[in-house]
């Protein structure tokens, strides 16, 4: 490891350094920023540009979701892209990497020159475009669309298939006063009262993510032309379900992305890489309000990160107070018209499965997004989801929290809040908006060179999810009977709670109350009706998944520290056997390793790396503390290897020594609280003609009877 000035471990100090960094470069520079490209005056860390330097990718070794949040804090340039051994970075500069030096970090890199990897990777495009008159996708697309283009196509398959579509614009226009434009799919679609459960497909709440919006706008025509064509599979599902489709939610952004000159280095005025929104914070100092979304003093970095915007524990770790950040939560929780507009939509539909496509990282992410929360009552049917999916892309499926911590994201608040399951996919494994043959053709197909070439791809994941929003065994149905002609309404008003709010400072405030209105209608045909919906009961209030021990933990290990004691920067390691099922039930581990204290704690220090019987590293203990403390859920049985770092004065008066230890699982933590939809009946003219609470779990069929018959209280 690389020598380091060891920083205090709590996030507070660490955020009041950034922020009063990011403070003085925005005052250095106050006067006379014009935005425009290539201004050698830019805030140094916003911009972070060096004329002398190649900007590079680099991987940061940091094996726990400890660590990848510690690298978050550092306000480094973090592409997001992250999996069990690190977290990418973007170093702009020798000051980036001076930064990760002194917080005791080390990496490899992964891209040497991140703008000839840009030009490679257009130029692939052009031979790509040129070279094939149309390719596999549904579209026969050959190159990435404009926002013109996504108009268009969602007009024309509008056209062609009346009857199975209905084109929506989205409750806001955005910051900038345009449209958010998408299309509905289903049989009989332009009657939106039809009862049917919903699965709702999005792409690109951040600019850059091209692929995301082009997989969107994908399924949509496979949809309709496997309907066409006479696929079973698609008769069935649509005529049982509704699918949504918005393949741009963040429409400015996008705009400013996909026709920005293309630099493709990550700097301050490269737009073709803007992630957020146009939002003008009302925390943006005023020398950097001037000019447009695709011409100003802040670059690419003005703007609010949508998928930090939502309500659901907004305001808590992974996301950034500081306006200038890439991932700036906005001015208050759900602020942003683009994520309002998305909250409203899912609020006043049946909603039952909800995907997000962002890029990079092959990842199928579910809640809970941070890991506080706790794993949802509904664990066991999202990860078997999850994984089911994953299997048709080759994808890792894992609760999001298990990357790092990320506040405000759109799963959390629409699955937690509204009942419906909500994932996150990262498309691909190399870039926001890589060659198009991979990251859309192959990567939707299952097509060479994606990592899932033969099992499907996207379009089978997709398939998968719009199946599940059909199970009712995933959600809720409501029958009975009523007249023609009236409308059968479930609906609640809560107030939730935001995340504990990090303030600039570091400190933490009080969360914050937010509230919802949930509400979905059916239009009875008259008789009998099924009506889908979602649990009347959140899962923020249903308690938190576990599973009951089914053999006692394993007893503790005392770990073997082996003869000698390596010099400082050199290592060690020692092994131990993790039992498993039939014989031991753990549910959890934990790895104690200290050594003498000293009035000096900085003065003997030792590093800790734990590696999994798969060789991958799967914890560490890297701080200051004395003991390091490496917590490991549901480990697998196998040898585990520690390899200790002497960092700092270890010797035989300072040696290590460890114990592993075992518990039990947590069982599940039901709360018993139920909550209730209120059923109504309204007729044609608008009376309201009976009302009454209605309780429905998830998987759970109520029969009201006649549903517009008052009930005596």
């Amino acid at each position: 490891m690389s020598p380091r000035i060891p920083l205090p471990r709590a996030g507070a100090t660490r955020l009041a350094t950034v922020t009063a960094l990011v403070a003085a470069g925005l005052a250095a520079t106050a006067a006379g920023a014009t935005g425009s490209a290539g201004r050698d005056d830019a805030p140094r860390e916003l911009a972070r540009t060096a004329a002398s330097d190649a900007t590079q990718i680099v991987m940061v070794k940091a094996p726990t979701v400890d660590d990848r949040n510690e690298v978050i804090a550092l306000g480094l340039d973090v592409t997001e892209h992250a999996d069990q051994r690190g977290i990418e970075v973007v170093l702009h500069d020798a000051q980036d990497a001076q930064t990760l030096r002194d917080a005791g970090f080390t990496w490899r890199v992964t891209v040497k020159d991140l703008e000839a990897l840009t030009k490679k990777n257009r130029k692939a495009d052009k031979v790509y475009a040129a070279s094939v008159a149309a390719s596999g996708l549904p579209s026969g697309r050959t190159s990435y669309r404009t926002y013109a283009d996504y108009l268009s196509d969602m007009d024309t398959l509008a056209q062609d298939y009346p009857s199975l579509t209905r084109p929506l614009t989205l409750p806001n226009k955005t910051v900038l006063g345009e449209d958010i434009r998408g299309i509905e799919v289903s049989v009989d679609a332009d009657n939106v009262k039809d009862g049917k459960p919903t699965f709702l497909l999005m792409g690109a709440h951040h600019a850059r993510e091209w692929p995301s919006a082009e997989h969107t706008m994908e399924f949509a025509f496979d949809l309709l032309q496997s309907y066409r064509d006479g696929d079973a599979r698609a008769r069935d599902l649509l005529s049982r379900s509704r699918v949504i489709l918005v393949p741009v939610v963040n429409v400015d952004g996008f705009k400013v992305s996909r026709t920005a000159a293309p630099i493709g280095d990550f700097s301050l005025f490269d737009y073709e890489m803007k992630r957020k929104n146009c939002r003008i914070s009302a925390s943006t100092p005023a020398q950097y309000t001037t000019g447009s979304c695709d011409n100003n003093p802040a670059g690419r970095l003005r703007g609010t990160d949508l998928n930090r915007n939502y309500p659901g524990f907004w305001g808590g770790g992974g996301a950034s107070p500081v306006w200038s950040n890439d991932t700036f939560r906005g001015d208050g929780p759900g602020s942003e018209p683009e994520s309002d507009a998305v909250r409203k939509l899912i609020s006043e539909r049946a909603v039952t499965m909800m995907i997000s496509n962002h890029t990079y990282s092959n990842l199928v992410l579910r809640p809970p997004a941070i890991a506080s929360t706790g794993l949802a009552i509904d664990e066991p049917e999202l990860k078997a989801l999850g994984d089911a999916m994953a299997s048709k892309n080759d994808y890792v499926s894992q609760a999001s929290y298990q990357l790092y911590d990320t506040s405000g994201s759109t799963e959390d608040w629409s699955y937690w809040i509204t009942g419906g399951f909500g994932y996150t996919f990262e498309i691909g494994d190399e870039g926001f908006h890589p060659a198009y043959e991979e990251a859309v053709v192959g990567e939707y197909l299952g097509l060479a060179p994606a990592d899932g070439a033969g099992l499907g791809g996207n379009r089978e994941a997709y398939w998968l999810a719009t199946q599940a929003a059909a199970d009712r065994d995933l959600h809720s149905v409501i029958s009975g009977t009523a007249p023609a002609k009236h409308t059968i309404s479930v609906s609640k008003t809560v107030t939730s709670e935001t995340s504990p709010v990090i303030q600039l400072d570091g400190t933490t405030g009080d969360p914050l109350l937010y509230t919802d209105n949930l509400r979905t209608d059916y239009m009875s045909e008259g008789g009998r009706f099924d009506f889908d919906v979602n649990p009347s009961t959140r899962p923020l209030v249903m308690g938190r998944s576990g599973r009951e021990a089914l053999a006692p933990p394993q007893g503790p290990i005392t770990l073997t520290n082996p003869a000698g004691v390596p010099p400082v920067g050199g290592t060690e390691s020692t092994t131990f056997t993790v039992q498993g099922l039939p014989t031991v039930d753990n549910g959890w581990m934990e790895v104690s390793l200290g050594w003498p204290a000293t009035a000096d704690p900085e003065a003997e220090d030792w590093d800790f790396t734990l590696y999994g019987p798969d060789g991958a590293a799967v914890g560490s203990g890297a701080t200051l503390a004395n003991p390091e403390l490496i917590t490991i859920p549901d480990p697998q049985p196998g040898t585990y290897t520690l390899v200790a770092d002497n960092y700092a004065g270890g010797s035989a008066t300072y040696d290590w020594s460890g114990t592993v230890t075992f518990r039990n699982p947590n069982p599940p933590s039901p709360t018993g609280t139920k909550e209730a939809w209120l059923l109504s009946c309204t007729d044609k003219r608008g009376n309201v003609l009976a009302t009454r609470q209605v309780v429905v779990d998830r998987g759970e069929t109520i029969d009201v009877g006649n549903a517009c018959k008052r009930v005596k209280d």
